[in-house]
């Protein structure tokens, strides 16, 4: 037992610690910091899920590349197992976009967080800057080996060749390697990552992401090349290019209080009523005048110096003003014909229809749904629906159960359109159901942007959507019954047709000859009825 002089030194100790000394333990999180401890958030929380978020995030930051310089995508994707390791592969996207800027491309690839999307507020797959620098930081943390860039501009450019690294702690780009290469392409960007993950196949793997890319974007052509050295050639079904979006400003009834105070300090405007027609979308002078009255503040008055109090009187009246909604061309839907065609260069089927819905509206964010629907073919009639769900033309294959593209899928009513259907569950049938949301800014459970959250403007277009398409597989199917019923009806007839010839004769007295000939005119009379 300790004497109580050593238990009075001790004690003494304890007390020394002050704020002063917590306080020099306190240190900013790097954001590199942050996400090396949470990957999970970013979906590289299990081997498996790491190699398909890696060709995800390459993948979509191809295509929005390709389609912004205005050019039809042909991307090659290879995964590579290096020998003597079942967990470690190399990963190579190259894509014929425009080439990133020598400038650029640490930044872009070394640093989280970084990119031209976030502040914008129109259509695209890539949103927060995170992806592909995330994906290189797995790598890096998994084997320990850098993210690798080759990237030409033009044919009469050189290509740049970088070798980065993430510094974590200070969440930049360290140059490793930097020269200039020879690179066979005209143009194009081509990185490859080491990491440590694991190949399987199925619907949720990377074959299954890439099957679904294609169908979702019918105007790339993308060339896969698996861990097996099997090439699987996904051509392009369409050469038109997607409607390109344009940005748009906030709508009004898309913001928070905090965010209009921001903007009211950081706007450029000299005064309240151009700052509202200026900086939002939709506001008239009429109508900034409007809300100004209700908000009972001077239309001149300086956005700056407006106080708090001020500043939710004036969030208050916003709500209560009728503003019209915001413009729909900074969203690029498939289109009605191009869903179909997608499906129908993957799926074998006897059956297509699709529905586009007219652009609607959530928390001041523009949306649009559309659905398509395969039938038949190849199709299983065992067992549940295939479903298949997009944002933004990119496939989301996990977390189905927590989205509202299927919640809103069981809600709906599958019997009325001619399928089966177990209360509270998907119906059964050989369809395949794909259902897809465009929007400026898609509203995710999670950053791993795995399912889409639950909006009842969004929930109610979807199941607009759906019905539409299953109104129509329901006239297809009747159709299908009723030519299934009277093929059968027809094949009694012709199964008799050699009997009536036969009493015919005995009744008529006709030879041989003459009964050939009526078996022959009765059974004609019947197939063109068929027809």
């Amino acid at each position: 037992m300790a004497s109580p002089k050593k238990i009075k030194k001790e004690a003494k100790e304890t007390a020394k610690v002050t704020a002063k000394d917590l306080a020099k333990k306190q240190r900013e999180i790097s954001v590199s910091e942050f996400f090396t401890k949470n990957r999970h958030l970013l979906g590289f929380d299990n081997p498996r899920k790491a190699l398909l978020t890696t060709i995800k995030e390459g993948i979509d930051n191809s295509l929005d590349a390709c389609e912004e310089a205005k050019i039809l995508p042909d991307i090659k994707v290879q995964i590579s197992n290096i020998k003597k390791s079942e967990d470690r592969f190399i990963v190579t996207i190259e894509d014929n976009g425009p080439g990133i800027l020598k400038t650029h491309i640490p930044k872009i690839f070394g640093k989280l967080l970084y990119g031209s999307k976030f502040h914008t507020l129109k259509m695209s797959r890539g949103q927060q800057g995170i992806g592909i620098s995330a994906a290189g930081m797995y790598g890096q943390l998994t084997t320990g080996k850098p993210i690798l860039i080759t990237s030409k501009t033009s044919p009469k450019m050189p290509a740049h060749h970088y070798s980065l690294v993430i510094d974590t702690q200070k969440n930049e780009p360290r140059i490793v390697k930097d020269e200039v290469v020879d690179y066979e392409v005209k143009r194009g960007t081509k990185v490859v990552i080491e990491l440590e993950a694991r190949y399987q196949k199925g619907r949720q793997s990377v074959d299954g992401y890439i099957e679904q890319t294609s169908i979702a974007n019918p105007h790339a052509d993308i060339t896969y090349i698996n861990p097996e050295d099997k090439e699987i050639r996904y051509p392009r079904a369409s050469k038109e290019l997607p409607i390109e979006p344009k940005e748009i400003k906030p709508h009004p009834y898309g913001i928070e209080l905090g965010i209009l105070i921001k903007m009211l300090h950081d706007t450029k405007s000299k005064n309240l009523r151009s700052c509202l027609t200026k900086d939002f979308s939709r506001v008239s002078t009429r109508v900034a005048d409007e809300i100004c009255e209700k908000a009972g503040l001077h239309g001149k008055a300086r956005p700056s110096r407006i106080a708090v109090q001020e500043a939710d009187a004036l969030f208050k009246a916003i709500k209560l003003t009728k503003i019209m909604n915001p413009p729909t061309d900074c969203i690029s839907p498939i289109g009605k014909n191009a869903i179909i065609k997608g499906l129908q260069k993957q799926i074998n089927a006897d059956f297509f229809t699709s529905n586009t819905r007219p652009p609607s509206v959530y928390r001041g964010n523009p949306f649009q749904i559309e659905v398509g629907l395969a039938y038949g073919g190849d199709l299983p009639e065992e067992g549940l629906i295939r479903l298949m769900r997009f944002a933004n033309r990119v496939p989301l294959l996990y977390q189905q159960s927590a989205c509202v593209v299927t919640e809103s899928a069981i809600n709906t009513s599958w019997r009325n359109y001619g399928l089966s259907q177990s209360t509270g569950a998907l119906p059964s049938g050989p369809v395949l159901l794909m259902v897809h949301l465009a929007s400026v800014w898609v509203p995710f459970t999670s950053e791993s942007k795995e399912a889409i959250a639950h909006y009842h403007e969004i929930e109610k277009e979807i199941k607009l959507a759906l019905q539409e398409c299953g109104r129509h597989v329901s006239t297809f199917i009747k159709r299908k019954k009723r030519a299934a019923e009277e093929f059968k009806k027809k094949l009694y007839i012709k199964k008799y047709i050699p009997h009536i010839g036969i009493a015919l004769k005995e009744i008529l007295d006709l030879n041989d000859k003459q009964e050939q000939k009526i078996i022959n005119n009765l059974t004609d009379v019947l197939e063109r009825s068929r027809s």
